[in-house]
């Protein structure tokens, strides 16, 4: 199967270097704008001279049999890029966001439908063994009557100049959310504070007010659940930390855990008199499949070729359902945390 990386740059290099080692393909063009890193990823791969090493889009019309893309370039410019590439044919991976808009995504789900085409967004989470077994988990109902959730996302950089923390950090976990929960936020609500990209970015963001540096997120799901979430990209304490509580334990996915990324903790209170007494805890370290979870992306992009078949967990219309939260939470940010009433693919 023939297929073009286009973007290669900090993410992109990682989806060049699993489809040169996937089997049942054969990488035949790479395209970026920068010629410096073209030549530096034709090094640092010893790449074959065959592959067509290229600045413009355009030429890949030239590559005879090319049957798929994989696009890893700024969120503002997929809508464009894989709205052409689904009209010349080819079927499209694409890296988070599916793009910074619900109508656009909603477009292109519906073309790619059209043509016949798999529209998959590389949501890499999704295929984390953590994530996957943390699914497991909760569908058992080993936590009891679940709760609520929180998750915190920090570290001291990158610095995004396109969009703000909220779209750069906040889809991992609430990808991991709907995921563990098997539902779709109804409500969400949002606050932030910008303290290095003011009013001088408003040109690139949805915010008049400029780039968050900090978001406190709050989803309200269909069964009241709620989840709290903590991001910020101005924080030298590096946290990776998500949580389910329920009545019998919580699930915690710890990316920065030395022992174990995924943990039950077991817990739940005794009724004694008018006291509520802990009891029966204790942590049980939860055993993962190895493999890492963007080999598993493009291996289930593959697959889904292959077989004609649309990839459920990562789908367009996952890639959508993301998007549309995220434009109702920078509603909620630009009017100073005020709730906003999801209606997912309703617009």
């Amino acid at each position: 199967m023939k297929i073009a990386v286009i973007g290669v740059g900090r993410w992109g290099v990682h989806l060049l270097r699993n489809f040169l080692a996937h089997p049942q393909v054969s990488v035949v063009a790479v395209v970026d704008p920068q010629a410096e890193r073209l030549a530096a990823v034709k090094q640092q791969f010893n790449l074959d001279e065959n592959i067509l090493l290229t600045t413009q889009w355009s030429a890949l019309q030239q590559v005879a049999g090319l049957t798929a893309v994989a696009i890893a370039t700024p969120a503002t410019t997929h809508y464009a890029l894989i709205k052409e590439a689904l009209h010349l044919g080819y079927h499209v991976l694409a890296e988070k966001p599916l793009t910074l808009d619900p109508g656009e995504c909603l477009e292109l789900c519906q073309i790619a439908e059209q043509q016949h085409l798999i529209l998959m967004v590389d949501h890499t989470y999704l295929f984390h063994p953590a994530v996957e077994q943390g699914q497991t988990v909760v569908k058992a109902g080993k936590l009891g009557n679940l709760r609520y959730g929180y998750a915190t996302r920090t570290h001291l950089g990158p610095v995004r100049q396109d969009v703000d923390a909220l779209w750069d950090l906040a889809i991992h976990d609430i990808a991991i959310f709907n995921n563990w929960l098997g539902q779709i936020p109804v409500k969400v609500q949002a606050t932030g504070t910008v303290w290095l990209q003011g009013v001088e970015n408003r040109e690139l963001t949805h915010s008049p007010s400029g780039l968050a540096d900090l978001v406190w997120v709050t989803l309200t799901y269909p069964d009241e659940f709620q989840v709290y979430i903590h991001l910020c990209w101005g924080n030298p304490d590096k946290q990776r930390r998500l949580a389910v509580v329920g009545s019998r334990g919580c699930l915690i996915f710890d990316e920065m855990s030395t022992t174990s990324p995924l943990t039950l903790l077991h817990g739940e209170f005794e009724r004694q008199g008018n006291q509520f007494l802990p009891v029966n805890q204790k942590p049980e370290m939860l055993e993962l499949k190895t493999g890492e979870p963007l080999q598993r992306v493009c291996d289930r992009f593959i697959l889904s070729i292959i077989q004609n078949t649309t990839p459920d967990i990562s789908s367009g219309w996952v890639g959508t359902e993301l998007v549309q939260i995220l434009s109702g939470l920078t509603a909620s940010l630009n009017q100073g945390g005020q709730p906003v009433v999801l209606k997912i693919n309703g617009f």
